[in-house]
């Protein structure tokens, strides 16, 4: 397995100590091999995908590869306080991606599709490996992108797990459920669906813009797919756009996992980036009605960001992560 699990070592380079206070990284408790999971007492384990040929594979360009580090950059940092405990999360790792970029490296778009593609079929079985094995340890996967590719991979072994088709709900600006032509971030959940791996699956945030004529028209005449278009949403107040979310959780009901991409948000420095969209504020009150909510959240998946120098991109990641985990509030 692709895998690379990380020691209090590894927390170490990202962690900047300052005397009278505790950072997150000095307090976070690594495990030695995935056998270990079960016996851990974290009820959440957070790994990173350091990847952007999902994307590329998608016609598109991005720093969704630098992602994972700007995230650990930040994580890492935020306080150990009353407010927030590191014996909630477990910090596993990351997939091991270089030969995979290294691969990609000389492959261009549309001559080297189906290689491309190949590619990501193969990040696909990793991520799948890795969530299983997470899921029958009774944890929660946290799972910092790379492209929106990665979520066939997640909801695959979500399935490899438990043995059912799983519920997802996506705060996205687009469906990603584009054909089942090579395997890329703008297919996952069209995959995903083909091979029954996905039941229900609704789009919160959805744009006119960027959807097609097909994808509307295979939405509407589906029971299983729903979608909440963001122009509905956009001149509502945040009460009211938490009611319509809480609605769309109702759709998916129990057994669902959440997906957020940040193209969804604002001006966020992400792969397909968008001067309209939900606010951080507003986010941060999804990801929390998500937490809260009677039905039961099973994963949690970032995905798309690409930071930018100086951007706060991981500032605003770890805030999303850090809402999720946390219990008290």
């Amino acid at each position: 397995m692709n895998l690379r699990i990380y020691s209090t070592a590894d927390y170490a380079k990202y962690t900047k100590t300052r005397i009278g206070e505790t950072k997150f990284g000095e307090k976070l408790s690594p495990i030695q091999k995935l056998q270990d999971l079960a016996s851990h007492d974290a009820k959440y384990v957070l790994f990173g995908i350091p990847e952007n040929i999902g994307i590329r594979a998608n016609h598109g360009h991005s720093l969704a590869h630098e992602t994972w580090p700007t995230f650990l950059s930040a994580f890492l940092n935020i306080q150990t306080n009353t407010h927030n405990n590191p014996e909630d999360v477990l910090l596993l790792g990351e997939l091991i991606t270089q030969d995979y970029m290294h691969q990609a490296e000389e492959l261009q778009m549309p001559e080297d599709a189906d290689k491309l593609g190949a590619l990501v079929e193969q990040i696909d079985d990793d991520v799948a490996q890795i969530v299983q094995h997470i899921v029958e340890a009774h944890k929660i996967p946290i799972v910092i992108g790379g492209g929106h590719n990665n979520a066939f991979g997640i909801i695959k072994g979500m399935y490899l797990a438990q043995q059912e088709p799983l519920n997802v709900l996506n705060i996205d600006a687009h469906s990603d459920f584009r054909r089942l032509e090579h395997r890329h971030s703008g297919n996952g959940f069209s995959y995903a669906k083909s091979k029954e791996y996905l039941d229900k699956y609704m789009v919160f945030g959805l744009h006119k813009n960027y959807t097609s004529e097909a994808i509307f028209k295979e939405f509407d005449a589906s029971k299983s797919l729903k979608y909440e278009l963001y122009e509905d949403l956009e001149h509502l107040t945040t009460l009211d756009k938490s009611v319509r979310f809480k609605s769309a959780l109702n759709f998916v009901k129990q057994n669902f996992g959440l997906e957020l991409d940040c193209d969804a948000i604002t001006d966020f420095p992400s792969s397909a980036q968008s001067p309209s969209g939900f606010s951080m504020p507003e986010i941060r009150t999804f990801i929390k009605i998500a937490r809260k909510s009677k039905s039961q959240c099973q994963y949690l998946h970032i995905c798309e960001a690409a930071p930018r120098e100086n951007s706060a991109a991981g500032k605003a990641l770890s805030y999303i992560v850090s809402d999720f985990i946390r219990d008290c509030d």
